[in-house]
């Protein structure tokens, strides 16, 4: 598949620039969802059985884009709940920013407290970033896991996640790929712990997502919150509690929504047909886009303006007694973003069009005109 027949799949109206927050569905995830409804619907014979293997092509569709085996890869309805299942299962000191994404800081919170097995070492960052050097600083030898995110959901900053991985040894490496899987070719070998959503950049709606485990993380993290459905058992343990399996298996709760998998699936196998890295550079391309118009318009580019340092996410700043004027010349032309303490982030995806960057541009014209009146 070519990226242009890749971007064909997408149908959003102009003007959106939020895939930071959420992806509009493909025609074929939608078809997919229609297909697996229909099945449902009609419940023939054989039928509502045959939903649940969508279970193992969801996890070898994660497989193909992360390198993590199939028995590592369990589906969750979303990041936060993969994040929670995999650090309620820690003990020691884990080490993170307060500034990440509140899913991680939450589940590390909520594990201190409910649980007393983890301490919570909050990590000083390089103005918003997360990088190798700055992590080394701040290690101690009671250090047992760091957590980061693989793209920073206010900066848009691209990890270093391999000079991550050298610095803190053999400590649990836990990141949550949310703003760049799908988007980022990512070395996600070198982390013991990956958890993303779907409903960003990977483009197939909420309840989608996955938690991966290295051999070494289950060996380290215990499956706290392990269900019926998560035991050697063949169909449902009836009159005893049974120990979970050995694998990722064991960090599921209940039986999956086969549709969500059948929706998560047809995205991931349309990415690794077109490739993250075609992927990449056509977002770098529509973002860079972004920037020059920021540049044109005198508007302050936060995000990093490195290519190797960021994927889809644009971060700019007008004064903050402007932002209220940007933010309504943005509305009335129809631009879709996420504003939010005094900042403006735009992403785009391979599917943005030039109608979306005139509206931008309209936009940005009817600020700056209303700022030199």
């Amino acid at each position: 598949m070519s990226i242009d027949d890749y971007s064909d799949l997408f149908s959003e109206e102009p003007g959106y620039l939020d895939f930071a927050r959420v992806g509009p569905i493909s025609s074929n995830v939608a078809e997919e969802q229609n297909a697996l409804t229909h099945l449902l619907s009609r419940a023939r014979f054989g039928t509502v059985d045959s939903l649940h293997e969508q279970d193992a092509r969801v996890r070898e569709s994660v497989t193909a884009l992360t390198g993590f085996r199939a028995d590592q890869v369990v589906f969750q309805p979303n990041t936060s709940q993969a994040l929670m299942q995999a650090i309620f299962g820690l003990s020691g000191s884990i080490a993170m920013a307060q500034s990440e994404f509140p899913s991680m800081p939450f589940a590390a919170v909520r594990a201190r407290e409910a649980i007393g097995e983890l301490t919570v070492q909050w990590l000083e960052t390089d103005h918003g970033r997360v990088t190798p050097g700055n992590i080394r600083d701040q290690l101690t030898d009671d250090t047992t896991a760091v957590a980061v995110s693989l793209v920073d959901f206010r900066t848009g900053y691209l990890a270093d996640i391999e000079g991550i991985r050298q610095v803190i040894g053999d400590r649990l490496f836990i990141v949550d790929a949310i703003q760049g899987f799908g988007v980022v070719d990512a070395p996600f070998e070198v982390a013991d712990v990956v958890a993303s959503g779907g409903q960003k950049w990977v483009r197939s709606g909420w309840g989608t997502g996955f938690l991966a485990l290295s051999d070494r993380a289950l060996d380290r993290v215990t499956p706290v919150m392990s269900g019926f459905s998560a035991t050697d058992a063949e169909g449902t343990p009836l009159d005893e509690v049974l120990p979970p399996t050995r694998g990722a298996g064991a960090f599921a709760i209940s039986n999956a929504d086969p549709i969500a998998q059948g929706r998560f699936a047809v995205a991931l196998e349309d990415i690794e047909r077109v490739g993250v890295r075609a992927i990449h550079a056509r977002v770098l391309d529509k973002a860079n886009h972004i920037i020059d118009l920021a540049d044109e318009f005198g508007l302050a580019v936060l995000s990093s303006r490195a290519e190797n340092e960021r994927a889809g996410i644009v971060v700019i700043a007008p004064p903050e007694e402007q932002l209220t004027v940007l933010s309504a010349s943005m509305h009335n032309h129809g631009v879709t973003a996420t504003i939010r303490q005094n900042q403006v982030r735009l992403s785009a995806h391979v599917s943005t069009t030039d109608e979306t960057f005139d509206s931008l541009r309209a936009a940005f014209t009817s600020y700056a005109s209303a700022i030199n009146v």
